[in-house]
């Protein structure tokens, strides 16, 4: 009876592991199969308040409403919502940079005429929604997102500023959710804030209303780097053109793994990562890699 059960308990653990590397390299399989999918890319609508541009599979993205202290009315957030849908579906797609017109605010967050009582309740309900909608656009992102931020990134755009994978602020950024001074609590930027800080750093922020500094937020994770403004271009500039050096296919199977294990037990995730590993060696760019370090010359990644 023993022998029996020690049999079907290495059976299952056997299975267990099969089933995993089955996974993980089914994963890669979808990386694969989405780059090179012959599916034309959807294109963002007509815009008027977002600058868009693809530069050899960086997209740029500015937020271009000074007159609105690039606030994420609806209007804003459907066009970024078209924006990121495209970008989602892009099989060249590297990177995203989302930056902002102007040096003194990245967005002040949500357009507060919408928010008043002469506007009805559902209309209330579509901004809350509608930017729920865009945050999960940015989860969904296979390539990473750096935001440069010079300005004031207030409640929701702080929020959109913690979504992002980097950072990368001027000195003169400051981040806050002020909500709670006008009577309304910032719940939802208080999402993506809690879950990119410390806690109590986050009470601090969403119970007094008070910003921090570009060099407290980095130094609570909120921010990658800071450098003086005048520095901040060429900054931005050398994270993305590191990231862009990369194997796109592994690029996007390591976001997607960072980002799925962070729900796992700890153990779990460790053998999930395992698996990904093996079949990340599969690919013909990790071995190209590995045969470029044995031979002491750059990478030449063909983003297979």
């Amino acid at each position: 009876m023993l022998f029996l059960v020690g049999c079907t308990v290495r059976n299952v653990n056997k299975m267990t592991m099969a089933t995993r590397l089955s996974y993980a390299l089914g994963s890669i399989k979808n990386v694969h199969k989405y780059f090179f999918s012959s599916l034309a890319t959807s294109q963002p609508e007509s815009l008027n308040l977002v600058n868009f541009s693809n530069e050899n599979g960086i997209y740029k993205v500015q937020l271009n409403s000074p007159r609105t202290r690039n606030a994420l009315s609806t209007e804003m957030l459907n066009e970024l919502q078209s924006i990121f849908k495209a970008v989602n579906e892009a099989k060249g797609a590297r990177c995203v940079l989302l930056s902002s017109s102007g040096s003194k605010v990245f967005s002040a967050g949500h357009n507060l005429k919408e928010l008043t009582n002469e506007t009805p309740k559902t209309h209330h309900e579509l901004v809350f929604s509608t930017c729920t909608s865009l945050m999960k656009l940015l989860i969904d992102c296979p390539i990473p997102i750096v935001a440069q931020v010079d300005g004031i990134a207030a409640a929701a755009g702080c929020q959109l500023v913690a979504m992002c994978d980097i950072v990368v602020a001027s000195t003169n950024a400051t981040f806050s959710t002020p909500g709670i001074n006008l009577g309304l609590f910032c719940s939802t930027p208080g999402v993506a804030v809690a879950r990119a800080i410390p806690m109590k750093l986050a009470s601090y922020m969403l119970f007094t209303g008070l910003p921090l500094s570009a060099e407290e937020a980095l130094k609570a994770g909120l921010v990658s780097r800071v450098v003086p403004a005048e520095n901040l271009e060429l900054e931005t500039q050398q994270v993305i053109e590191s990231i862009c050096k990369k194997s796109l296919p592994v690029m996007r199977l390591g976001k997607q793994f960072l980002h799925r294990q962070l729900k796992m037990d700890i153990m779990e995730a460790y053998k999930e990562g395992e698996n990904v590993m093996v079949g990340n060696l599969q690919l013909k760019d990790a071995q190209e890699g590995l045969k470029s370090f044995a031979e002491k010359r750059e990478p030449k990644y063909q983003d297979h």
